[in-house]
């Protein structure tokens, strides 16, 4: 359900209605099915259907009703330890019931990040939670749309951080996650661009080294691999329309390297995933929109998108 005081309990109110999602699955609602009402109510919407309390029960779209949070315990739009706290629990049951078989896979609405940090969790998001509950050896993200998709070495760190995070083994693994990824989505052999890191891709070493000390030799591995890769490209180009249409991922190697291009061109339909998992997880690819949660102004494409991307993962 996300971050109760954001605009997650609004779209997966939406998500139950839609007629689209609940022909391809069967979604069942992690969250506090008080919040869930509470939102129902400010924003005009349909309350829960079916609420249960264990997954034995949920034989159609419901809400699994998880006491983590009440209504007076945070205030709608506002950031609180308590909702960091009871978004990370929604989190932390999804993830145990997807690794024991009981769902099929987690799509989840947004976090509040510093939310998160004030109830005691230290993780950067999403991804990072996933990879340490599910015990990845490797994992990374991938934005995906039907313009842009992309997959990323470094995410949520600064960008004095990304160089020395770019290694040989890092870059590697992100090429290789990417391209089973698109593989299993889109049934051929992959066409990937990997981005340079500096202007011009470093233009032979005059703006920075590290094409030359870890890009080049993670392209030159993953082709030693059979991978059809092509780079570094100067980032600035790698997203004009005639390479977009010959791409089918790009690898960045910093988070707004490939976020700004992706949500630029396609915000609402774009689909946040964690590759390397044992299970499937997609997300939506916003935040917690804290500035609109409880007005019913909030748009569930992306939610719907994830779910989406998810059936077609499964």
């Amino acid at each position: 359900m996300g971050d109760p005081a954001g605009i997650g309990p609004e779209i997966c109110l939406r998500l139950l209605q839609d007629e689209e999602i609940t022909r391809i699955c069967t979604p069942v609602i992690f969250g506090s099915a008080v919040v869930l009402e509470q939102a129902a109510a400010q924003c005009r919407l349909v309350k829960p259907g079916k609420v249960v309390s264990g997954l034995g029960e949920a034989d159609g779209p419901c809400v699994l009703d998880i006491d983590a949070i009440g209504p007076g315990d945070f205030v709608t739009g506002t950031v609180n330890s308590a909702t960091g706290r009871a978004g990370y629990t929604y989190v932390e049951d999804a993830i145990n019931a997807a690794l024991s078989g009981q769902i099929s896979a987690v799509t989840t609405a947004p976090l509040n990040k510093e939310a998160l940090h004030a109830a005691g969790f230290p993780f950067p998001g999403h991804t990072e939670i996933f990879a340490a509950k599910t015990h990845a050896l490797r994992a990374c993200m991938l934005q995906y749309s039907s313009e842009v998709r992309a997959v990323f070495v470094t995410t949520h760190v600064s960008h004095a951080e990304v160089p020395a995070l770019l290694t040989k083994a890092a870059i590697l693994d992100t090429i290789e996650l990417g391209a089973q990824a698109m593989r299993r989505l889109r049934s051929a052999e992959p066409r990937i661009v990997v981005l340079g890191l500096n202007p011009h891709a470093g233009e032979n070493g005059l703006f920075g080294k590290e094409e030359q000390t870890v890009i080049i030799p993670a392209i030159e591995a993953a082709r030693k691999l059979g991978l059809n890769v092509e780079g570094p490209v100067p980032p600035d180009t790698a997203f004009l329309p005639a390479k977009r249409r010959e791409t089918e991922l790009f690898v960045c190697m910093y988070h707004d390297q490939g976020h700004i291009p992706l949500k630029a061109l396609c915000f609402d339909e774009a689909v946040n995933t964690t590759l390397g998992l044992p299970i499937v997880r997609t997300s939506v690819d916003h935040g917690t929109a804290l500035d609109i949660a409880g007005l019913g102004q909030a748009n569930p494409s992306s939610l719907f998108e994830a779910v989406k991307l998810a059936v077609r993962f499964l």
